[in-house]
Protein backbone atom coordinates (compact mmCIF):
# COMPACT_ATOMS: atom_id res chain seq x y z
CA UNK A 1 0.00 0.00 0.00
CA UNK A 2 1.62 3.38 -0.88
CA UNK A 3 1.63 6.46 0.95
CA UNK A 4 1.22 9.56 0.27
CA UNK A 5 1.49 13.12 1.33
CA UNK A 6 -1.87 14.93 2.32
CA UNK A 7 -2.49 18.06 0.86
CA UNK A 8 1.29 20.29 1.10
CA UNK A 9 0.73 19.04 4.87
CA UNK A 10 3.84 16.85 5.69
CA UNK A 11 1.39 13.92 6.92
CA UNK A 12 1.75 10.70 5.22
CA UNK A 13 -1.79 8.52 4.76
CA UNK A 14 -2.51 5.37 2.91
CA UNK A 15 -3.86 5.64 0.03
CA UNK A 16 -6.94 3.78 1.12
CA UNK A 17 -8.17 4.64 4.50
CA UNK A 18 -10.43 2.25 6.49
CA UNK A 19 -13.44 3.82 7.17
CA UNK A 20 -15.74 2.88 9.88
CA UNK A 21 -19.77 3.64 9.03
CA UNK A 22 -20.63 -0.09 9.35
CA UNK A 23 -19.02 -0.65 13.08
CA UNK A 24 -21.58 -1.08 15.33
CA UNK A 25 -24.56 -0.14 13.02
CA UNK A 26 -26.84 1.25 16.18
CA UNK A 27 -28.95 4.18 16.33
CA UNK A 28 -30.17 4.66 12.83
CA UNK A 29 -27.58 3.44 11.01
CA UNK A 30 -28.56 -0.22 11.43
CA UNK A 31 -28.29 -0.46 7.26
CA UNK A 32 -24.81 0.31 6.92
CA UNK A 33 -23.44 -3.10 8.90
CA UNK A 34 -23.43 -4.57 12.64
CA UNK A 35 -19.74 -5.03 13.23
CA UNK A 36 -19.17 -5.17 17.21
CA UNK A 37 -15.65 -5.01 18.69
CA UNK A 38 -14.24 -8.59 18.16
CA UNK A 39 -15.38 -8.28 14.46
CA UNK A 40 -13.65 -4.62 14.48
CA UNK A 41 -9.96 -5.90 15.66
CA UNK A 42 -10.51 -8.47 12.61
CA UNK A 43 -11.13 -5.60 10.41
CA UNK A 44 -8.09 -3.60 12.02
CA UNK A 45 -5.74 -6.71 11.78
CA UNK A 46 -6.28 -7.34 8.37
CA UNK A 47 -5.63 -3.11 7.12
CA UNK A 48 -2.33 -2.81 8.98
CA UNK A 49 -1.36 -6.14 7.52
CA UNK A 50 -1.92 -4.66 4.27
CA UNK A 51 -0.21 -1.12 4.82
CA UNK A 52 -3.44 0.30 5.78
CA UNK A 53 -2.77 1.88 9.21
CA UNK A 54 -5.28 5.24 9.31
CA UNK A 55 -8.90 4.31 10.62
CA UNK A 56 -11.92 7.15 9.81
CA UNK A 57 -14.85 7.44 11.83
CA UNK A 58 -17.17 10.17 13.00
CA UNK A 59 -19.34 10.90 16.27
CA UNK A 60 -22.27 10.71 14.11
CA UNK A 61 -22.09 7.25 13.09
CA UNK A 62 -24.40 5.08 15.16
CA UNK A 63 -24.55 8.36 17.05
CA UNK A 64 -21.05 7.75 19.00
CA UNK A 65 -21.12 3.86 18.96
CA UNK A 66 -18.84 3.76 15.49
CA UNK A 67 -16.24 5.28 18.16
CA UNK A 68 -16.58 3.36 20.95
CA UNK A 69 -15.88 0.43 18.83
CA UNK A 70 -13.31 1.51 16.59
CA UNK A 71 -11.80 2.43 20.26
CA UNK A 72 -11.74 -1.16 21.28
CA UNK A 73 -10.63 -2.32 18.29
CA UNK A 74 -7.34 -0.59 18.34
CA UNK A 75 -6.86 -0.56 22.36
CA UNK A 76 -3.40 -1.01 23.32
CA UNK A 77 -1.71 -0.38 19.34
CA UNK A 78 -2.34 3.50 18.90
CA UNK A 79 0.79 4.13 18.21
CA UNK A 80 0.90 2.15 15.19
CA UNK A 81 -2.18 3.81 13.54
CA UNK A 82 -3.93 7.42 12.42
CA UNK A 83 -7.06 8.19 13.14
CA UNK A 84 -9.74 10.44 11.82
CA UNK A 85 -13.49 11.70 13.64
CA UNK A 86 -15.59 14.15 12.82
CA UNK A 87 -18.40 16.55 13.89
CA UNK A 88 -21.06 18.66 12.80
CA UNK A 89 -24.36 17.11 12.25
CA UNK A 90 -27.12 17.28 15.12
CA UNK A 91 -27.22 14.59 17.04
CA UNK A 92 -30.52 15.53 18.96
CA UNK A 93 -28.72 17.22 21.76
CA UNK A 94 -28.73 20.82 23.07
CA UNK A 95 -28.85 23.79 20.49
CA UNK A 96 -25.32 24.47 20.70
CA UNK A 97 -24.09 21.04 20.03
CA UNK A 98 -24.49 21.32 16.18
CA UNK A 99 -22.43 22.68 13.52
CA UNK A 100 -18.93 24.34 12.90
CA UNK A 101 -18.84 26.49 16.49
CA UNK A 102 -16.32 27.07 19.19
CA UNK A 103 -19.08 25.45 21.33
CA UNK A 104 -19.35 22.54 19.30
CA UNK A 105 -15.92 21.85 18.06
CA UNK A 106 -14.41 22.07 21.60
CA UNK A 107 -17.12 19.46 22.82
CA UNK A 108 -17.28 17.23 20.47
CA UNK A 109 -13.06 16.35 20.53
CA UNK A 110 -13.57 16.30 24.25
CA UNK A 111 -16.77 13.40 23.59
CA UNK A 112 -14.52 12.13 20.48
CA UNK A 113 -11.62 11.57 22.28
CA UNK A 114 -13.02 9.40 25.29
CA UNK A 115 -15.31 7.08 23.26
CA UNK A 116 -11.75 6.49 21.27
CA UNK A 117 -9.73 5.79 24.42
CA UNK A 118 -7.25 8.35 23.08
CA UNK A 119 -5.48 11.90 24.19
CA UNK A 120 -5.77 12.83 20.24
CA UNK A 121 -6.60 12.57 16.91
CA UNK A 122 -4.41 12.87 13.90
CA UNK A 123 -6.81 14.56 11.78
CA UNK A 124 -10.40 16.04 12.61
CA UNK A 125 -13.56 17.49 10.19
CA UNK A 126 -15.54 20.18 10.28
CA UNK A 127 -18.09 17.49 8.89
CA UNK A 128 -20.73 19.76 6.61
CA UNK A 129 -20.60 23.50 5.71
CA UNK A 130 -22.17 25.56 8.49
CA UNK A 131 -22.94 29.24 6.97
CA UNK A 132 -24.42 30.18 10.34
CA UNK A 133 -20.79 29.87 12.17
CA UNK A 134 -17.92 32.93 11.02
CA UNK A 135 -15.53 31.06 9.23
CA UNK A 136 -13.25 32.68 11.73
CA UNK A 137 -14.18 31.08 14.40
CA UNK A 138 -14.06 27.93 13.26
CA UNK A 139 -10.57 28.38 11.95
CA UNK A 140 -8.98 29.67 15.56
CA UNK A 141 -11.14 26.81 17.07
CA UNK A 142 -9.67 23.91 15.08
CA UNK A 143 -6.11 26.25 15.39
CA UNK A 144 -6.56 26.07 19.20
CA UNK A 145 -7.18 22.08 19.73
CA UNK A 146 -4.12 21.67 17.52
CA UNK A 147 -1.88 23.88 19.86
CA UNK A 148 -3.75 22.33 22.85
CA UNK A 149 -2.76 18.58 21.60
CA UNK A 150 -5.99 17.23 21.06
CA UNK A 151 -5.59 17.26 17.07
CA UNK A 152 -2.30 17.26 14.95
CA UNK A 153 -4.26 18.51 11.80
CA UNK A 154 -7.48 19.47 10.76
CA UNK A 155 -10.15 18.92 7.84
CA UNK A 156 -13.41 20.18 6.26
CA UNK A 157 -15.94 17.91 4.96
CA UNK A 158 -19.06 18.32 2.23
CA UNK A 159 -17.89 22.01 1.65
CA UNK A 160 -18.59 23.68 -1.49
CA UNK A 161 -15.87 25.14 -3.85
CA UNK A 162 -16.20 28.64 -2.67
CA UNK A 163 -16.36 27.75 1.03
CA UNK A 164 -13.27 25.78 0.98
CA UNK A 165 -11.48 28.67 -0.80
CA UNK A 166 -12.70 30.81 1.86
CA UNK A 167 -11.76 28.74 4.20
CA UNK A 168 -8.35 28.28 3.33
CA UNK A 169 -7.42 31.56 2.21
CA UNK A 170 -9.60 33.29 5.85
CA UNK A 171 -6.73 30.98 7.12
CA UNK A 172 -3.60 31.59 5.00
CA UNK A 173 -3.88 35.30 5.46
CA UNK A 174 -4.35 35.70 9.13
CA UNK A 175 -1.29 33.61 9.84
CA UNK A 176 -3.33 30.43 11.01
CA UNK A 177 -3.28 26.74 10.02
CA UNK A 178 -5.60 26.15 7.11
CA UNK A 179 -7.38 22.78 6.72
CA UNK A 180 -4.95 20.17 4.50
CA UNK A 181 -8.23 17.98 3.16
CA UNK A 182 -11.29 17.70 2.16
CA UNK A 183 -13.08 14.58 2.64
CA UNK A 184 -15.81 14.57 -0.49
CA UNK A 185 -17.95 12.37 -2.47
CA UNK A 186 -16.53 11.35 -5.82
CA UNK A 187 -17.87 7.84 -7.34
CA UNK A 188 -17.91 6.20 -11.24
CA UNK A 189 -21.19 8.25 -11.02
CA UNK A 190 -21.28 11.13 -9.57
CA UNK A 191 -18.83 13.19 -11.23
CA UNK A 192 -20.16 16.83 -9.51
CA UNK A 193 -16.80 17.11 -7.80
CA UNK A 194 -14.92 17.40 -11.05
CA UNK A 195 -16.51 21.05 -11.67
CA UNK A 196 -14.76 22.94 -8.79
CA UNK A 197 -13.79 20.63 -5.51
CA UNK A 198 -11.65 18.34 -6.95
CA UNK A 199 -9.45 20.93 -8.78
CA UNK A 200 -9.92 23.83 -5.70
CA UNK A 201 -8.70 21.17 -3.45
CA UNK A 202 -5.34 20.32 -5.43
CA UNK A 203 -4.94 24.23 -6.26
CA UNK A 204 -5.18 25.09 -2.66
CA UNK A 205 -2.52 22.80 -1.93
CA UNK A 206 -5.86 20.91 0.01
CA UNK A 207 -5.62 16.68 -0.51
CA UNK A 208 -8.62 15.22 -2.00
CA UNK A 209 -9.73 12.50 0.60
CA UNK A 210 -13.09 10.18 -0.91
CA UNK A 211 -15.60 8.97 1.31
CA UNK A 212 -18.15 6.38 0.06
CA UNK A 213 -16.57 5.92 -3.54
CA UNK A 214 -18.79 2.67 -4.15
CA UNK A 215 -21.57 5.08 -3.92
CA UNK A 216 -22.85 3.99 -0.96
CA UNK A 217 -23.78 0.87 -1.86
CA UNK A 218 -25.40 1.42 -5.25
CA UNK A 219 -22.32 0.16 -6.89
CA UNK A 220 -21.65 -3.19 -5.07
CA UNK A 221 -21.96 -5.88 -7.95
CA UNK A 222 -25.54 -6.94 -6.99
CA UNK A 223 -27.46 -3.75 -8.46
CA UNK A 224 -28.59 -3.08 -11.86
CA UNK A 225 -31.43 -2.13 -14.10
CA UNK A 226 -32.95 -5.64 -13.84
CA UNK A 227 -32.37 -6.27 -10.10
CA UNK A 228 -33.07 -4.08 -7.22
CA UNK A 229 -30.66 -3.98 -4.15
CA UNK A 230 -31.24 -7.24 -1.86
CA UNK A 231 -32.03 -7.24 1.88
CA UNK A 232 -29.00 -7.19 3.75
CA UNK A 233 -27.44 -4.51 1.90
CA UNK A 234 -27.71 -1.15 2.66
CA UNK A 235 -29.45 0.42 -0.29
CA UNK A 236 -32.06 -2.78 0.46
CA UNK A 237 -32.31 -1.83 4.03
CA UNK A 238 -33.67 1.53 3.31
CA UNK A 239 -30.76 3.54 3.48
CA UNK A 240 -31.78 7.17 2.09
CA UNK A 241 -28.26 8.43 0.25
CA UNK A 242 -27.35 9.37 -2.20
CA UNK A 243 -29.52 11.48 -4.28
CA UNK A 244 -29.10 10.17 -8.23
CA UNK A 245 -30.40 12.46 -10.89
CA UNK A 246 -30.54 9.77 -13.61
CA UNK A 247 -31.44 6.29 -12.97
CA UNK A 248 -30.91 5.24 -16.36
CA UNK A 249 -27.14 6.74 -16.61
CA UNK A 250 -26.65 5.02 -12.82
CA UNK A 251 -26.94 1.48 -14.85
CA UNK A 252 -25.06 2.53 -18.05
CA UNK A 253 -22.46 2.99 -15.36
CA UNK A 254 -22.85 -0.34 -13.34
CA UNK A 255 -23.15 -2.09 -17.63
CA UNK A 256 -19.36 -0.77 -17.81
CA UNK A 257 -18.17 -1.41 -14.71
CA UNK A 258 -19.27 -4.97 -15.00
CA UNK A 259 -17.94 -5.24 -18.69
CA UNK A 260 -14.28 -4.25 -17.76
CA UNK A 261 -15.16 -6.45 -14.38
CA UNK A 262 -16.42 -9.51 -16.24
CA UNK A 263 -13.05 -9.36 -18.80
CA UNK A 264 -10.38 -9.16 -16.13
CA UNK A 265 -12.18 -11.76 -13.78
CA UNK A 266 -12.94 -9.14 -10.52
CA UNK A 267 -15.80 -7.76 -9.44
CA UNK A 268 -17.40 -4.62 -9.88
CA UNK A 269 -16.56 -2.75 -6.62
CA UNK A 270 -12.49 -3.48 -7.36
CA UNK A 271 -13.10 -1.87 -10.85
CA UNK A 272 -14.62 1.08 -9.06
CA UNK A 273 -12.37 1.84 -6.71
CA UNK A 274 -9.86 1.31 -9.02
CA UNK A 275 -10.91 3.86 -11.40
CA UNK A 276 -11.77 6.16 -8.41
CA UNK A 277 -8.20 5.40 -7.13
CA UNK A 278 -6.58 6.79 -10.37
CA UNK A 279 -8.54 9.58 -11.35
CA UNK A 280 -6.88 12.96 -11.73
CA UNK A 281 -6.77 15.07 -8.27
CA UNK A 282 -7.64 11.98 -6.29
CA UNK A 283 -5.84 11.68 -2.88
CA UNK A 284 -6.75 9.21 -0.56
CA UNK A 285 -10.02 6.94 -0.92
CA UNK A 286 -11.63 5.38 2.41
CA UNK A 287 -13.19 2.08 1.60
CA UNK A 288 -15.68 0.46 4.38
CA UNK A 289 -17.02 -2.89 4.19
CA UNK A 290 -19.42 -5.27 6.46
CA UNK A 291 -17.29 -8.10 6.37
CA UNK A 292 -14.26 -9.88 5.94
CA UNK A 293 -14.66 -11.06 2.33
CA UNK A 294 -15.83 -7.86 1.73
CA UNK A 295 -12.52 -6.00 3.35
CA UNK A 296 -10.51 -8.52 1.36
CA UNK A 297 -11.80 -7.97 -1.71
CA UNK A 298 -11.45 -4.27 -1.25
CA UNK A 299 -8.29 -4.07 -0.79
CA UNK A 300 -6.97 -6.32 -3.59
CA UNK A 301 -8.18 -3.83 -6.01
CA UNK A 302 -5.66 -1.86 -5.35
CA UNK A 303 -3.46 -4.09 -7.50
CA UNK A 304 -6.12 -3.96 -10.62
CA UNK A 305 -4.24 -0.79 -13.12
CA UNK A 306 -6.85 -0.08 -15.31
CA UNK A 307 -5.74 0.44 -19.06
CA UNK A 308 -6.28 3.51 -20.58
CA UNK A 309 -9.21 1.70 -23.16
CA UNK A 310 -11.06 0.61 -19.86
CA UNK A 311 -10.17 3.69 -18.22
CA UNK A 312 -12.24 5.81 -21.36
CA UNK A 313 -14.88 3.43 -21.44
CA UNK A 314 -16.10 4.11 -17.45
CA UNK A 315 -15.25 7.71 -17.76
CA UNK A 316 -17.28 8.13 -21.15
CA UNK A 317 -20.81 6.76 -19.55
CA UNK A 318 -21.12 9.63 -16.96
CA UNK A 319 -18.89 11.95 -18.01
CA UNK A 320 -20.32 16.02 -16.26
CA UNK A 321 -22.04 18.11 -18.50
CA UNK A 322 -19.57 21.08 -19.59
CA UNK A 323 -21.63 24.17 -18.22
CA UNK A 324 -21.01 27.90 -17.88
CA UNK A 325 -17.91 28.46 -17.85
CA UNK A 326 -16.14 25.58 -18.26
CA UNK A 327 -18.05 25.14 -22.18
CA UNK A 328 -16.51 28.63 -22.83
CA UNK A 329 -12.90 27.71 -21.21
CA UNK A 330 -13.15 24.68 -23.17
CA UNK A 331 -14.04 26.28 -26.64
CA UNK A 332 -11.57 29.26 -26.36
CA UNK A 333 -9.18 28.58 -24.05
CA UNK A 334 -7.57 25.38 -23.27
CA UNK A 335 -3.92 26.49 -22.95
CA UNK A 336 -4.96 28.57 -20.41
CA UNK A 337 -6.35 26.04 -18.17
CA UNK A 338 -4.97 25.30 -14.83
CA UNK A 339 -3.27 21.70 -14.28
CA UNK A 340 -5.74 20.43 -12.24
CA UNK A 341 -7.94 20.78 -14.36
CA UNK A 342 -6.87 20.05 -17.85
CA UNK A 343 -8.33 16.18 -17.69
CA UNK A 344 -11.78 17.19 -17.19
CA UNK A 345 -11.36 19.99 -19.97
CA UNK A 346 -10.35 17.28 -22.44
CA UNK A 347 -13.56 15.48 -21.26
CA UNK A 348 -15.62 18.00 -22.20
CA UNK A 349 -13.75 18.84 -25.60
CA UNK A 350 -14.71 14.77 -26.29
CA UNK A 351 -18.63 15.76 -25.29
CA UNK A 352 -18.68 18.99 -27.69
CA UNK A 353 -17.15 17.50 -30.76
CA UNK A 354 -14.25 19.27 -30.96
CA UNK A 355 -11.18 18.40 -32.41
Amino acid sequence: MDHIYLGNSGLKVPKYILGTIPFSGTNGFEATGNIDAEAARRHVDISLDAGINMFDTANLYSKGDAERVLGAAIKGRRDKLMLTSKTGFDLGQDPNAVGASRYNLETSINQSLERLGTDYLDLYFVHLWDGRTPVEETIQTMNDLVKSGKIRYWGVSNYSGWALARTYTMAEQNGLIPPITQQIYYTPEAREAEYELLPAGSELGIGNMIWSPLGEGLLNGKIDRNNKAPSGTRQGDGWPEPWVKDEERLYDVIDALKEVADNRGASVPQIALAWTRDRPNVGPVVIAARNEEQLRENIASYDINLTQDEHDRIESVARPEPFYPLWHRTMSSMDKGSPSEIAYLEGYKKSMGIE
